[in-house]
């Protein structure tokens, strides 16, 4: 058959400009500049050099960057603005031959890269959690404490000229590597990366809210009648997900084929009698429909494509012999695709879950068949859909590529969710920044409802939330099979994924066009604090909050849960609760299970849809909700768009700014520019901890208008009403205005009502909160008093927090 073309369509530009490159032609080394910070170096015994692209580095044709390079004595030194390189010409690579010295101070003494030595490094990724039970092992990121780190590219597949995949060339001794020299601009570093290996992709807007997925069987009736379930309870979601049972598993067909079932393309009709008719049901509740597919298998005689794919193959079906599975045959990717695959797309599936485990090898050495599955699935995706996504394992350094990852099938245990807030922060420090793990864990464990209920509110601040369970009748993860306050603290959390839906697709832009992961380490805002690194499971979620994850069970006679967070310099709140708390410092908190420490500094915006109960899919709201922490200027300009460009820059933007000026304690909201997607928006403000205001006064273009205002437990509530999108609104508190100081007793008040202790502790406790004493005599009282360390912790919280 014909080669498709339409699937290379992959731009690159792989040959770097001339000018940036020292060394090559009949020399056995090359260095070439790519940027002040980025040095790709190589040794070829041949001295024939690689200008394909790899799977890693897909552009090196970058602007030349500012340096020098000069020989002395058979040294050859280049100069960039970042490092100060070495090497003695003509001997190959060695710690004596070749070193950089990076500028700055990052070490006690100096920070000089050898090569061959080992790299400091923060870590990157892994290619899977399966069967994770707690911390693993993970691969480099670009990112270290000693300001330069390295990756060897020396055995990456590459693309071949015409779009498909290749081995490297053959012979011993060949070095392909990358120097990352930025010091501790962790955020440099890797939109580094980005130049060199490709932008993260703009995910669809729906790929941000709730995702439903379980590898137990049902029917399509179980299934939609389980969709209307959530509907009732008001439970959202925008991504349906059928785990292997979609096709025929346990058949005897499958048996006489001698194979396990995991493989297959034809539905089972038993559980699916109508597919299409299945498919158009999850479409009319605004989802979109994802399959597993499991290819390793190839094409059985019973499959009902099985002919057809025969057919494009030439492969004879004689002896109905099966279609082995061989993604490096350019004739069987395009029969994969467009003969395997696309009747089911024809039919309704809207993309692809490639569940792939068998290794890395393929039948040509070197080619991992998971990058070319994930590369082509891809590019494949994108000819059919505006905005491509693909759901699959993490293939190594470029995946970033092809989001969304599957992270595996973790254990149900609460050492497993311990792993996952650090895991998922650590991987942007290789730029892999859209992880979508199995919330509540996918295997073995028990039922434990807070557990279950502290990975959900995991999931509401993780890139992607996608509840999963095992092939069990007990793993479920509907939040009605737990406890009533489990049920309803998971509802809550689900409700508020989709709520945050502005903020996230903000971010997604912002990750798209800035080069900013959704989640990021605490060290890449903070990289001079040395307790930044200390936070592991600590994260940056956007550009305005910071996120304490709650990973270990609570003290049961508490009823609370702790973690040991950090909080920067500057004023917080949490988000959740209205505390607000002084920065700079290490800090126990705990909380009930109802919530989540979540924390905005002094100027943040975060915009939310304003419903309480928002609906399925990715509507843009009617009803925007900001929430706002006075006490220093900030900016945010909420971002749009109609879904209908395939990438950031052929994308129509909705822009809305969104400033506020802590000098005279106004907030300001437009006008938007772009095309307008909600004529007229209703929008109300919260301003949280915010102490009484005298007078607030709101315009309208030049219309003062009266506004409705109340105070709750988190803040102020301002209601601006209707706003025309060409208009601009001012909100007036009047000048400098200031947080709230937080009222201690009704804070530990309820930890009190609550705590399983004695009577007259709880009273000794109460009496030195409640007294009239300077804060510090608080604190030295209540250390003196008897009680157990999570107590004191608890109530020191906020004894401390300002």
């Amino acid at each position: 058959m014909a080669h498709s073309s339409h699937r290379s369509n992959f731009p690159t530009k792989p040959v770097a400009n001339q000018e940036a490159i020292v060394g090559g032609g009949s020399e056995k080394y090359r260095f070439t500049v790519l940027t002040p910070g980025l040095l790709r170096y190589e040794w070829a015994p041949d001295s024939n050099f690689e200008d394909r692209a790899s799977v890693f580095a897909i552009n090196r044709q970058l602007p030349v960057p500012t340096f020098r390079s000069l020989t002395k004595n058979g040294i050859l030194e280049i100069i960039t603005d970042n490092f100060h390189l070495s090497y003695t010409e003509g001997e190959m690579f060695s710690p004596s031959s070749l070193s950089a010295g990076v500028k700055g101070t990052f070490s006690c003494h100096s920070s000089v890269w050898r090569y061959g030595e080992h790299c400091e490094n923060l870590g990157g990724t892994a290619r899977t959690l399966d069967e994770a039970d707690g911390k693993i092992p993970l691969g480099p990121g670009v990112v270290s404490k000693k300001g330069y780190t390295t990756i060897d590219d020396s055995a990456s597949m590459m693309f071949s000229d015409d779009g498909f995949v290749a081995a490297r060339r053959s012979g011993e001794g060949r070095i392909d590597g990358y120097l990352f020299a930025y010091g501790h601009d962790y955020a440099g570093a890797v939109k580094a990366l980005y130049l060199l290996s490709g932008n993260q992709p703009l995910l669809p807007r729906w790929a941000l809210g709730n995702w439903w997925s379980r590898y137990y069987a049902y029917s399509d009736k179980e299934y939609l009648q389980l969709m209307d379930r959530f509907e009732e309870e008001k439970i959202p979601f925008s991504v349906a997900v059928l785990d292997m049972d979609w096709h025929v598993v346990d058949d005897p067909m499958v048996r006489a084929s001698g194979k396990t079932g995991w493989t297959g393309y034809t539905w089972n009709k038993e559980l699916f009698p109508e597919p299409e008719k299945f498919l158009n049901a999850l479409h009319d509740k605004k989802l979109k429909v994802s399959l597993n597919d499991h290819p390793a298998d190839g094409v059985q005689n019973y499959e009902d494509l099985y002919p057809a794919m025969a057919e494009a193959l030439s492969h004879s079906t004689e002896h109905k012999d099966p279609i082995h599975f061989d993604i490096t045959d350019r004739n069987f990717l395009d029969a994969f695709f467009d003969v395997l695959h696309r009747p089911l797309e024809d039919q309704g599936v809207d993309f692809w879950w490639i569940d792939w485990q068998q290794g890395s090898y393929s039948r040509i050495p070197g080619i991992d068949p998971l990058w070319v599955l994930n590369h082509f699935h891809f590019v494949d995706n994108k000819l059919h859909h505006k905005r491509p996504l693909t759901f699959s394992r993490y293939a190594g350094p470029g995946s970033h590529r092809y989001p969304v990852g599957f992270s595996g099938d973790t254990i149900v245990t609460w050492d497993s969710l311990d792993f996952q807030p650090e895991f998922t922060a650590t991987s942007s420090n290789i730029g892999y920044g859209w992880w979508s793990h199995d919330i509540g864990g996918h295997m073995f464990g028990g039922k434990d409802d807070e557990l279950s209920t502290r990975w959900v509110q995991l999931g509401c601040f993780s890139p992607i939330l996608r509840l999963h369970s095992s092939n069990s009748q007990w793993t479920r993860k509907e939040p009605w099979t737990y406890g009533p306050e489990a049920e309803k603290f998971m509802t809550k959390f689900l409700r508020f994924r989709h709520r945050l839906l502005p903020y996230l697709y903000t971010m997604n832009a912002k990750s798209s066009t800035e080069g900013m992961p959704l989640v990021r380490p605490m060290y890449w805002a903070y990289p001079e604090h040395e307790q930044a690194y200390h936070v592991p499971n600590q994260y940056l979620f956007g550009s305005e909050l910071v996120v304490m994850p709650i990973t270990a069970a609570q003290d049961p006679k508490l009823r609370l849960a702790k973690t040991k967070s950090w909080l920067p310099p500057g004023r917080y709140v949490d988000i959740f609760t209205g505390a607000v708390y002084n920065g700079d410092r290490s800090l126990w908190v705990s909380r009930k299970l109802e919530d989540y420490p979540v924390f905005a500094k002094e100027g943040s915006i975060i915009p939310l849809d304003a419903a309480a109960t928002p609906e399925n899919g990715e509507s843009y709201p009617d009803n925007i909700e900001i929430l706002v922490v006075v006490g220093a200027d900030g900016k945010f300009e909420l971002v749009e768009d109609d879904g209908k460009g395939s990438s950031a820059e052929e994308v129509n933007w909705t822009r809305t700014p969104i400033t506020y000026s802590q000098a005279d304690g106004t907030l300001t909201v437009g006008p938007s520019t772009g095309p307008a997607l909600v004529k007229a928006r209703q929008w109300s403000v919260r301003f949280l901890a915010l102490s009484e205001s005298k007078e607030i006064t709101v315009r309208v273009g030049s219309e003062k208008r009266d506004v409705k205002s109340e105070h709750d437990k988190t803040g102020l509530v301002v209601q601006l009403g209707k706003i025309e999108p060409d208009a601009k609104a001012a909100i007036s508190l009047g000048p400098n205005p200031e947080l709230l100081p937080n009222h201690m007793e009704a804070h530990i008040r309820p930890i009190l009502a609550d705590a399983q202790i004695r009577f007259g502790l709880k009273e000794d406790i109460w009496q030195i909160v409640a007294a009239k004493l300077p804060n510090t005599r608080k604190v030295s009282s209540l250390l003196a008093l008897e009680m157990d360390e999570n107590l004191r912790e608890a109530v020191l919280e906020y004894v401390l927090a300002e």
